[in-house]
Formats: C-alpha cells, sequence, structure tokens
C-alpha cells in the first residue's frame, strides 16, 4: 500500500486513539466485494452468501469478485455492484419513511447512480425520484445505470444544486452524497492517497456547505435531509453536520443500530471505518426539517415553448404490443420526436419540473415511430414497462456474451419477423430485429463489451 500522508494519520490517531494500527492493517487487505440485488428483477442469491448486516434483504457479500463485465446479469440490471457501507442509507430510510406512500425525493450528487438505485427499491411506484448529476461526462454513467434499474418513476438530471432554488419546499427527501476528499477509499482506489492533502479537505468542506445550503431549501416541512461522504475527517463530516442545525431550521435525528454492526456513533450521525465493519469508510447523518413554507407552484415562472407534449392517441397504436396493458404509461413526444413513458400519476410533477429544469430526462425513452412502427429504445427493453409475454429469444451464456459484444446472432427458429427481447435466464438484455435470412443486434454500441472473451 502507498504511504499515508502524516498529516491523514494524525488526524486519525485523534479519532481512533489505540484502533490506529487495527484501521492501518485494514488498508492493506483486500476490500471486500458486495452487490445489491434489484428488486423487480430479483435472481437468487447464491446459497451461504452472507447478508450486509444493514440491508440484509437485498446486499449480499461475495467471498471473491469476479469479471461483473462477464455477467449477463448484470448488464440487465439485476443487481448493483455497491459498497457495503454506502448501503446504509436504505435502512435510514425504512426507519424514517415507515409508513408506505408516495414521495418525491432528490438525489443531488447522484453519478454514478448507487445511492439513487439503492432508494429506488425502498420507494412505491407512485413515489418520484430525481437523480441529478451536475458534471456531464459523469451523468451519462447515471444515466446508463438508471435505465438498467428499470424504472420509469425514477428521472435524471443534469443540473448544478442552484438550479432547484425555484422547487424550495418540494422534497420530502433530499439526500447529499456529496463529493469528498476520499478518506474512506483509500483500500479500494490508491490514486485518492496521492491526491489528497489538507488543502483538499478544507476545499471539500467548503464546497459541501454550499451544496447543503442549496439542498436546505429543497426539502418539505417535516421532511429529510440526509448526508453523506466516502471520508473520516470531522471538518468534512460533523462540522459540516453541526453546520446544517446551525444556520437551517433542521434538528438531527438517527435510527437505530446494533452494536453487532459495529458503527461509531458521533454527536451528529455515524462513521464506518473498515476494522470495525466489512466494509470502506463512511459517514452518515440524518437530519429533520422542522419549519419553512411549502412548495407553490406559483413561485415558478412559465418559460418558452414546452418540449414535450402528450401524444395523441391516434399515434399511440405502434406502442400498443411494447407496453403492459394493466399498468399503461402516460405517453408525450419531445419536439425532436423521441416518445417517452411515464406513471400516469407523476405527470403533473414532471410539468412543474420541466419548468425548471431543461437538462433532464423523465420517465423511460421508449424510441420513435418510423412509418407505422416502433424503433424501440434500449431504455424500454430493461424497464418494467414491457410485457412479460413479448416475443424473445432465450440465449445461453455463449450467446448472451455475443449480443453483448454486438456480435451477430443466429436467425432463432419458430419466431415471426419482427422485434424480440434478447433475454439470458428471463433476463431482458435488450434488442432483436429478426429478419428472413438475418437478426439485427441493437445493443447499443457505447455499452458493448470490448474485452476478449475467447
Amino acid at each position: 500500500m502507498e504511504k499515508l500522508p502524516e498529516s491523514f494519520i494524525k488526524t486519525l490517531e485523534l479519532i481512533l486513539k489505540n484502533e490506529l494500527k487495527a484501521f492501518i492493517q485494514a488498508l492493506s487487505e483486500t476490500p471486500p466485494t458486495s452487490i445489491r440485488k434489484n428488486a423487480k428483477k430479483a435472481t437468487p442469491f447464491a446459497q451461504n452468501s452472507p447478508p450486509v448486516l444493514w440491508n440484509p434483504d437485498r446486499g449480499r457479500y461475495l467471498d471473491t469478485r469476479p469479471v461483473f463485465t462477464l455477467d449477463p446479469a448484470f448488464h440487465a440490471g439485476a443487481y448493483y455492484v455497491q459498497e457495503a457501507s454506502s448501503q446504509f442509507p436504505a435502512h435510514a430510510f425504512r426507519h424514517f419513511f415507515a409508513e408506505k406512500k408516495p414521495l418525491k425525493v432528490l438525489d443531488l450528487c447522484a453519478a454514478p447512480g448507487g445511492k439513487s438505485t439503492l432508494l429506488a427499491d425502498e420507494l412505491s411506484d407512485e413515489s418520484l425520484l430525481i437523480a441529478n448529476e451536475v458534471i456531464r461526462g459523469r451523468y451519462a454513467i447515471l444515466r446508463q445505470n438508471v435505465q438498467k434499474w428499470g424504472r420509469p418513476n425514477v428521472w435524471t438530471t443534469n443540473h448544478d444544486a442552484r438550479d432547484f432554488a425555484p422547487l424550495a419546499g418540494f422534497f420530502d427527501l433530499v439526500l447529499v452524497d456529496a463529493p469528498c476528499s476520499g478518506e474512506g477509499l483509500f483500500r479500494k482506489d490508491k490514486a485518492a492517497i496521492s491526491e489528497w492533502s489538507p488543502s483538499n479537505v478544507q476545499l471539500c468542506s467548503a464546497r459541501q456547505k454550499r451544496i447543503l445550503s442549496e439542498a436546505a431549501a429543497l426539502v418539505a416541512p417535516g421532511g429529510f435531509l440526509f448526508y453523506c461522504t466516502c471520508t473520516y475527517n470531522a471538518c468534512e463530516n460533523d462540522e459540516n453536520a453541526r453546520f446544517i442545525t446551525q444556520q437551517f431550521d433542521f434538528q438531527t435525528v438517527k435510527p437505530p443500530v446494533s452494536e453487532t454492526w459495529g458503527l461509531v456513533e458521533t454527536p451528529f450521525g455515524f462513521q464506518f471505518f473498515p476494522h470495525r465493519v466489512r466494509g470502506e469508510g463512511f459517514y452518515f447523518a440524518a437530519f429533520q426539517k422542522q419549519g419553512g413554507a411549502a412548495f407553490s407552484p406559483k413561485k415558478i415562472k412559465s418559460g418558452s415553448a414546452p418540449k414535450w407534449r402528450p401524444l395523441p392517441r391516434k399515434s399511440a397504436a405502434p406502442l400498443e404490443p411494447f407496453l403492459d396493458g394493466d399498468a399503461p404509461p402516460a405517453l408525450f413526444e419531445t419536439t425532436k420526436g423521441t416518445l417517452y413513458g411515464l406513471p400516469p400519476k407523476l405527470a403533473v410533477e414532471a410539468g412543474v419540473l420541466l419548468s425548471v429544469l431543461g437538462r433532464a430526462h423523465f420517465g423511460v425513452e421508449l424510441g420513435r415511430i418510423k412509418g407505422r412502427d416502433l424503433v424501440p429504445e434500449h431504455a424500454l427493453a430493461l424497464s418494467t414497462f414491457m410485457p412479460k409475454d413479448f416475443p424473445a429469444v432465450e440465449l445461453d451464456l455463449a450467446g448472451a456474451h455475443a449480443f453483448l459484444k454486438k456480435e451477430t446472432l443466429p436467425v432463432p427458429p419458430g419466431l415471426p419477423a419482427g422485434w424480440a427481447l434478447a433475454r439470458y435466464e428471463g433476463l431482458a438484455l435488450g434488442w432483436l430485429k429478426i429478419l428472413k435470412t438475418r437478426v439485427n443486434n441493437y445493443f447499443p454500441k457505447s455499452w458493448r463489451i470490448r474485452m476478449d472473451i475467447s
């Protein structure tokens, strides 16, 4: 392991005292591997796979780290590879939102999508989750992971926190997984050690305060703010938590935890250390808003002509075979002709958000109508909108690898010409277009497996 910065060791010595040696020893050990299954696409866990203690229903540890790129279930969004400590917000959510009801949730710093997909599994289908990322390159990764998760009520936006200001009081929960100095990543990412410095800690702390200040205003009266980092120092953790309670009308609240979990309770939250838990460094704190004004749509200024319009019923016929008739979505068309499907009960929220957030993708991107036919988008294949009886080609592992590499597949017997799902063990991987003499592979070029599998 690369040598730890001396000033970092001194800081940790003040925090850990006689546990410092065990902590440093843990950093030299192989990080544990954990995954979290998709509740809507669940495949059975391997027998005897140990549960993540604070997320036992969906989180599991793996004995070894496989090559996830070669697992078709990973590409289908059946699970997310997520470090165990980072799954703790699900436990907090279940405690503070025990009553299942429609909620509006914002993950303000969402890329690459671990916390967004984590919360998506906790929300009802009538709830709304906005996964936001300000950095465009990271936004593309966020969109991909959200699409793989397949939820029509998880939408993505590409905005700075300050752009949400007109939505003051709109959200029942705002999660700020703030950009930080990355001390908790030292075991997994050796580059984080060389990039660390006391000045960067101060820079991160100041940036976190700015984001938290924007986030605080977005929480509805009685709503919650979750704050987390993957670092250890008090400057970015408890001191920022204190800032929230001193500068804004929030009260610290804590979910119950078991002593057997190994967490360290701090004045404002909980700290995860790799020598105490089977996970990486992580900090979590929760706050409930005591006052403030509820959201008012009257404060939103009307903008330019809408970029979306409801799709006329007469134009929706090509979509019908691709959508579950028991729960049909509200259909919209952009000015560029792209079709989107939303849960009908969220159509009003979409109108409000589109008035404020211009760089956004709401609902599931369905495709485009060409002539009398739909050319479907990859996101539709992975979504819960798809009917269970849609024509499909079941692939073995070799066939799934060929599909994911965007190679040509043989014409399957017994299926008529037209669109079909490529599936592996019942999980949709994407689209095939079956013709008389060939099959066109529509797996997205930018998502394809590039490594040699031979």
